[in-house]
């Protein structure tokens, strides 16, 4: 299925050379733009995709320059030092032109779930959100020329080749590493990384199967089930364990009573902290305690 892009934009000052020239892959779209600029050419643009824009080539003596605000005075773009821009969905951008007579561009936009389905759900939506303008980057700028020389030519290749080039781009920017095997049926690797990070900030309080589950866009009974692929334990265990931690730091303190201690880390009394801790570690707090201490 071909994705169209969803883009708005408020521009003047362009002359289009050539017309919009597109190619469509698998999840992704790349417009090649070459274009003449009046005195002062730019103005005001806003996607419903993720994209990313290169500077390939211009001429004249100025330079465009990039603000997330109208009334920035913005950032200067260049083909050598800041080609590149990655722009989340939904993030207005302004440019300003002047004192240049042309410029080249490659744009892709690229559909979040198809990308994701092809790294195979790897890919962690918190990247997505983060812009990064004006970078440079000589292997992603290599990749965006080969992908603009195909979009460019009158006899393409195998749409596998522009495709290939295409994801290898998005991966190269967004810094993927190579996915490590995962057991059958475990959460993808920021799946975990989310639902442990968010049981270390709550692991004092009860935490809700069904706050994990959301934060990992999964049901209930299937985070529960991937959890415990991942890491071999339930959830539940898994905070326990965490909040047992926050206990032996404040055991180690000295500072701290038992039942304070038993407290501050979320048991309901004394004793069910003493068997709980005793339980996970073969040893009962004041045990433990005076281990440390020998």
């Amino acid at each position: 299925m071909t994705f169209q892009p969803r883009m708005q934009n408020q521009i003047e000052g362009f002359s289009v050379v050539g017309g919009l020239r597109r190619r469509y892959w698998n999840g992704i779209t790349a417009d090649l733009w070459d274009v003449e600029c009046a005195s002062y050419a730019g103005g005001h643009y806003i996607a419903r995709d993720p994209r990313l824009f290169i500077l390939l080539d211009q001429r004249g003596r100025g330079r465009p320059a990039v603000k997330r605000t109208v009334r920035e005075p913005g950032m200067p773009q260049d083909t050598d030092l800041s080609p590149i821009s990655y722009v989340p969905a939904d993030m207005d951008l302004w440019v300003d032109i002047k004192d240049v007579q042309s410029i080249r561009h490659l744009d892709i936009h690229f559909d979040v779930d198809a990308i994701s389905r092809r790294l195979g759900d790897d890919l962690d939506p918190s990247l997505l959100r983060e812009p990064k303008l004006l970078f440079a980057d000589s292997r992603i700028v290599t990749l965006a020329q080969l992908i603009a020389a195909e979009i460019a030519s009158s006899d393409p290749l195998h749409d596998l080749y522009g495709d290939g080039l295409a994801l290898s781009l998005l991966i190269d920017v967004f810094k993927l590493a190579k996915a490590q095997p995962r057991k059958r049926g475990a959460l993808a690797p920021w799946q975990l990384r989310r639902a442990k990070d968010f049981i270390e900030e709550h692991c004092l309080r009860n935490i809700r199967l069904e706050e994990l589950a959301a934060i990992t866009g999964l049901s209930q009974s299937h985070f529960s089930h991937s959890f415990k692929a991942a890491t071999g334990v339930a959830p539940h265990d898994w905070q326990m364990t965490a909040r047992l931690e926050r206990a032996k730091d404040l055991l180690k303190s000295g500072r701290h009573m038992l039942t304070t201690v038993a407290a501050e880390t979320g048991f309901a009394d004394h004793a069910h902290f003493s068997r709980t801790f005793r339980k996970h570690t073969g040893l009962t707090p004041s045990q433990w305690k005076k281990a440390q201490c020998e």
